[in-house]
């Protein structure tokens, strides 16, 4: 059966360098693309078919944009549920679901959901205030959690000993075990209406030491060939019981014993995902169209060892952006720079990302470093 695809007007939640990746792999099908984002100057902005201005959490904005197009989905999840939900009613296709997209904003329901369902992750207890967390020292060390609105690691505190636990969050949140795990990992898992799934090889992420964001990836991940394994199941086990149409990256701990457990998910591209454009047979971005549109999923093998570094915005700077060392990494074999069209950068702001193929993962490693100490983005 033919798909009409084509003749679908896409609506995207969310303006940023997620919904411009999309847009850009959407240009090859000739899929409309309409923007809702708060920033006139929001990266998509340019490219976008349509933009318009205006909040993603105000039910109304979100309810007259969904309006005028025919598939509506995200690439940020603080949006109004609400309003997408209206727009179910109205029979307009949203992926992910409303209902998903809910479950997901609560750090403390996504949790919760994990155990309900059998999913591996850590111990954790649940807390309405502060007060609530002075009571379980006992639990150091702990990862404390915002139940919403954390994002980039904001809304994430690690209290190491118990007389940490004076800086508990007070409001409704969570305390979870400190893992001491081995490696980090996250998956790319895609389904679409059909219920057909894939899922990425698993990449290693390695995180900036103070902004709490993922500073290098490497693909694929150092793991036994047993571990990749049970990842990809785990990670495939959590999008089957959402029952979830789209894209999800699943950020996976590897403990010392081998085990693996679910830290958090999100139902979008992801930073986790940014090398694929390069570095496997169908890219994130596309994968993510592909599903919620409907369309047959794409190949999701390695094409060769991929590294992603991201750009940030240097510390001490913030104004019109300046990028420094670019000539130097483009005239590199191998070299891939993504600037997300952001013209002020401020300290540790996303402004890019560079991915990075070498046949030699040990070589592509190195470069990788090479590349993070020449280009600077500054002001």
């Amino acid at each position: 059966m033919q798909n009409n695809y084509q003749q679908k007007k896409l609506g995207i939640l969310g303006g940023g360098q997620l919904g411009r990746m999309v847009i850009q792999a959407a240009i090859n099908y000739n899929i409309d693309i309409h923007i809702l984002d708060p920033d006139p100057n929001a990266p998509c902005k340019a490219i976008a078919n349509q933009f318009t201005v205006g909040s993603l959490t105000d039910f109304d904005t979100v309810y007259a944009f969904g309006q005028n197009c025919d598939i509506i989905t995200i690439e940020i999840e603080h949006v109004n549920t609400e309003a997408l939900e209206a727009l179910v009613k109205d029979g307009k296709e949203v992926y992910p679901q409303p209902h998903l997209i809910r479950l997901i904003q609560d750090k403390r329901a996504q949790k919760q959901f994990y155990k309900d369902k059998g999913i591996p992750t850590a111990d954790f207890v649940l807390t309405e205030n502060k007060a609530e967390v002075m009571q379980y020292k006992h639990f150091s060390p702990a990862v404390n959690k915002l139940g919403r609105e954390g994002y980039d690691g904001r809304g994430v505190q690690i209290l190491r000993s118990p007389d940490d636990f004076h800086k508990g969050f007070d409001a409704p949140g969570l305390l979870e075990k400190l893992i001491d795990f081995d490696t980090e990992l996250a998956i790319i898992v895609a389904r679409n209406k059909r219920g057909e799934t894939v899922a990425y090889p698993p990449v290693e992420c390695l995180f900036h030491p103070t902004a709490n964001l993922v500073e290098f990836l490497f693909s694929p991940a150092t793991i036994t060939k047993e571990v990749q394994a049970k990842a990809e199941a785990v990670a495939l086990d959590v999008i089957q019981k959402l029952d979830l149409v789209g894209i999800l990256a699943v950020e996976l701990f590897v403990t010392k014993e081998g085990e693996i457990l679910v830290n958090e998910i999100a139902p979008r591209p992801h930073n986790s995902g940014h090398q694929t454009i390069e570095g496997n047979f169908t890219s994130q971005f596309e994968q993510h169209l592909r599903a919620v549109m409907n369309m047959p999923l794409g190949n999701t093998e390695l094409r060769m060892p991929a590294a992603m570094v991201n750009l940030l915005g240097e510390d001490g700077f913030t104004g019109e952006a300046f990028v420094e060392g670019l000539d130097e990494a483009m005239a590199q074999k191998g070299v891939y720079v993504h600037l997300y069209g952001k013209k002020i950068t401020k300290p540790f702001r996303k402004m890019g990302h560079v991915t990075l193929l070498d046949e030699n993962l040990e070589t592509l490693k190195k470069r990788a470093f090479e590349i993070k100490e020449l280009i600077k983005i500054k002001a």
